[in-house]
Formats: C-alpha cells, structure tokens, sequence
C-alpha cells in the first residue's frame, strides 16, 4: 500500500462544530480511516480525518498561504 498523506492523528483542545457532509464523503472518509488505521496500526474514527484533512489542504493552499501572510504582515505595521 502506498504511504497515506495523513500520518498518525494528534488530539488537541477542540471546538466543537457540526456540519453536513454528503453521504459519499461520509463513505470515503470511513474507508480512509480503515487505510489508516491499517498502515499505522492504531484504531482511527473517520471524524477525527476531518480536522487534520483541512489543515493539511490549507496549508497546500498557496493563494491561502499568500493571503494569511500579507494579512500578519499588515496587522504587525498597523501595531
């Protein structure tokens, strides 16, 4: 099996938040879980994906990247 872009899940503080997501979604999620709880041998909840799935997108998000950094660097001249 191929190396999964998600390593091993890390628990923080949350916040909780609900949403709605397409069943499909709901589907793949639970068959990644099961990939990943394959490859790195511990038992994975397919909510906890969620989380660690956006922040990686985010950070491959160069427009995002661009944007969050202009934006620390305009707030730290204004203070």
């Amino acid at each position: 099996m191929s190396k999964l872009k998600l390593g091993s899940i890390v628990e923080e503080k949350a916040v909780r938040l609900t949403i709605d997501i397409p069943s499909a979604v709901h589907r793949d999620l639970v068959a990644y879980a099961a990939s990943l709880s394959a490859e790195t041998g511990q038992a994975v909840d397919a909510s906890k994906l969620i989380c660690p799935m956006v922040v990686r997108f985010m950070a491959s998000d160069r427009a995002f990247s661009k944007a969050r950094r202009a934006a620390a660097d305009h707030q730290a001249r204004s203070a």
